[in-house]
């Protein structure tokens, strides 16, 4: 059998309402097709318009096989291109950030423009045309302070996710914004199982003891569906519509993407061990109102889940490394002019989700060594707790189904 119908026979027997079966999480050809079909395919959330404010400023990303380099021009605009010398194929830019006035390849100097073209390739001769050695661009939008990229050939249309970012994170001001603190940890297991972690909170009160003082655990907030029935979160939603505020639950027609605000318990405003704002001053000078609006939660498979407060917004961005590893990458954002010592603590702003993620990590860990066991089988998800996690392995298996195409239905049909 070919790996793809390998993978369409393991589809099939997919059972709805339970965990994939182990190869999913932990094979090597699989892990490459997951690359293939959705590393290599979708938007992905790469980083920040604050972090690269100034012309020249750029960060390098690593998608899989791909070094991406994201940079503002002198112009102004945000590009993306491969980090790929069109000389002989060295890397470029070797740090994970910095500011240039041009694009220098470190091993034999030849020198592109921060819009990709070459400008000067030493002593190649005076035929040599530089013209067709510009540097290879990737797929790029910037849309309410976050920026995507895409490594398709073709990407889909970027114009759902931008309505969905401006419609609700425009108030909030987030290219203007600053990102306070940055941390990155490594988590030994599949990227499905961070994801999978992540979509529901049947595990907060046993293991997030600080993110349960202001985080609901109610399926209605964590999962897909429910929320309008919820009389609190409904008036939650009327109140700050009432303020211009789009916060009722909306998701991409595939599942792929949604957002939604959702109240925090007990009137709380930020996630602190307190409750009260970790700064001093709103994220956006113009936000309408002074009282807190819980959070704005936006998840995009495969690679963000977002929380933004009135006081500070937290990005987190998940990335492969292999069939058991995945990176995941936190920015605490705040407004541009707040100053550490003096509108915020940096200790009390980071606490929360830093433990958080670290017990994420560990519940990960644990989790991946439980299936590489030859005992595991897969299980039921709770129906109550768990629909999240269902909505994302039925978003998983069917875009794996449609983009596999039927040609391989038709060879396990056949075998």
């Amino acid at each position: 059998m070919t790996l793809e119908s390998t993978i369409s026979a393991l589809l099939a027997r997919q059972k709805p309402g339970f965990s994939l079966d182990q190869a999913f999480y932990r094979d090597d050809d699989i892990y490459r097709l997951d690359l293939e079909e959705f590393w290599y395919r979708d938007w992905l959330f790469a980083g920040h318009d604050c972090e690269i404010a100034q012309p020249g400023s750029f960060f390098t990303v690593q998608v899989g096989d791909y070094s991406v380099i994201v940079v503002r021009g002198r112009d102004g605009v945000i590009r993306a291109f491969h980090n790929v010398c069109r000389h002989r194929g060295s890397r470029i830019c070797l740090t994970e950030k910095g500011r240039a006035s041009r694009l220098v390849c470190p091993y034999h100097q030849w020198t592109f423009d921060l819009d990709g073209q070459l400008l000067f390739a030493r002593q190649m001769g005076e035929e040599f045309d530089p013209a067709p050695y510009g540097l290879k661009p990737v797929a790029c939008e910037a849309a309410a302070g976050y920026i995507w990229i895409s490594l398709a050939s073709a990407p889909a249309d970027f114009a759902p996710q931008r309505r969905r970012l401006e419609t609700y994170f425009g108030a909030h001001n987030l290219k203007d914004a600053k990102v306070a603190f940055e941390s990155t940890i490594i988590e030994n297991g599949n990227w499905k199982l961070v994801w999978e972690n992540n979509r529901e909170c049947y595990h907060c009160a046993a293991n997030h003891p600080d993110l349960c003082k202001t985080y609901p655990e109610a399926p209605s907030v964590t999962g897909v569906d429910g929320a309008e029935r919820d009389p609190e979160i409904a008036a939650h939603w009327a109140a700050c519509e009432d303020r211009g505020l789009a916060s009722r639950f909306d998701m991409e027609s595939d599942g792929q993407s949604r957002a939604v605000r959702v109240p925090l318990l007990r009137g709380a405003e930020s996630y602190t061990m307190t409750g009260r704002r970790a700064v001093g001053r709103k994220l956006s000078d113009g936000f309408p109102g002074e009282e807190g609006i819980g959070a704005l939660l936006l998840f995009h498979y495969p690679t963000t889940w977002n929380h933004v407060l009135i006081d500070h917004a937290i990005s987190f961005r998940v990335l492969p490394i292999s069939a058991t590893q995945t990176q995941v990458t936190t920015k605490w954002l705040v407004h541009k002019d707040a100053v550490e010592g003096v509108d915020y603590d940096l200790e009390k702003l980071t606490e929360v989700w830093i433990h958080t993620n670290d017990e994420d990590r560990r519940i990960v860990e644990d989790n991946a060594r439980g299936i590489a066991s030859p005992a595991y089988q897969p299980g039921p998800y709770s129906e109550i707790h768990e629909g999240g996690v269902m909505q994302f392995v039925e978003w998983y298996c069917e875009t794996l189904k449609r983009r596999l195409g039927p040609e391989s239905q038709a060879r396990i049909a056949a075998e």
